[in-house]
């Protein structure tokens, strides 16, 4: 099946993601004390905790820094008591935004979402607004030049829901959130790692937006990003 071109885009996030790697270690440490505190400090038992720490070695992050954040999580050292709460709306051209955070302060947060969107020409819209236009699923991508036709015979007997070949000759492979990790694993094992891979909220379709456009879009997700409370940001758009 063919598929949007990303490659460049998914490229530009990662460069953009490592260029704040300080703000990138806050989120991770937030996400990994969340996952601990809802299923437990052993990743081995609890998935999303196992995410969030291979993310958090991805991102080169400290091991002290990782058994802290679990600890916080599991209550044997003192941390935040942080509430995951989503915000939706539209930004440039009507691309729809999520923005997932982890807040102390639920007031703080919708002040400081609302406050991007208006001021770089979005809005923020009621709860519903727009997640039907993205799909939660396990999202694997791998390089231009990957053997396509090894990677979804391999993909398929791990148990992957689709393979998407995109037009810039990268490879996509969908899997839902519960079994991304052993889909994940079993690649691996296969010989195949992903240059990205996490569980998502994947656009069913894209606004491609060019020019002022997707500079007024990046703005306006740069704006989101930059807020401490900020945890995921999703868009419908394409730059």
């Amino acid at each position: 099946m063919a598929g949007h071109s990303k490659w460049a885009n998914i490229q530009h996030r990662k460069g953009r993601q490592d260029e704040k790697r300080g703000a990138a270690f806050s989120r991770v440490a937030r996400e990994i004390t969340v996952a601990a505190k809802t299923g437990g400090g052993d990743p081995a038992f609890n998935p999303r905790l196992r995410l969030a720490v291979d993310k958090a070695k991805g991102q080169n992050m400290p091991k002290d820094k990782i058994d802290n954040a679990i600890k916080k999580g599991t209550g044997e050292l003192e941390g935040v008591d942080y509430v995951e709460i989503r915000y939706e709306g539209y930004g440039i051209g009507g691309a729809a935004v999520m923005v997932d955070c982890l807040t102390d302060n639920k007031t703080r947060t919708v002040a400081d979402v609302r406050h991007a969107f208006n001021k770089h020409g979005g809005n923020m819209g009621t709860d519903g607004c727009v997640a039907f236009q993205f799909k939660h699923c396990g999202q694997l991508i791998f390089a231009p030049g990957v053997d396509e036709s090894a990677l979804m015979d391999a993909a398929i007997e791990a148990g992957a829901e689709d393979v998407l070949a995109n037009d810039d000759g990268s490879i996509e492979i969908l899997a839902s959130p519960a079994d991304f990790i052993t889909v994940k694993d079993a690649l691996e094992a296969a010989g195949f790692k992903a240059e990205f891979g996490e569980v998502t909220m994947k656009p069913e379709s894209e606004i491609e937006l060019l020019g002022d456009d997707a500079e007024k879009m990046q703005k306006l997700l740069d704006a989101l990003e930059n807020l401490d409370d900020v945890q995921e940001i999703y868009t419908t758009a394409a730059m």
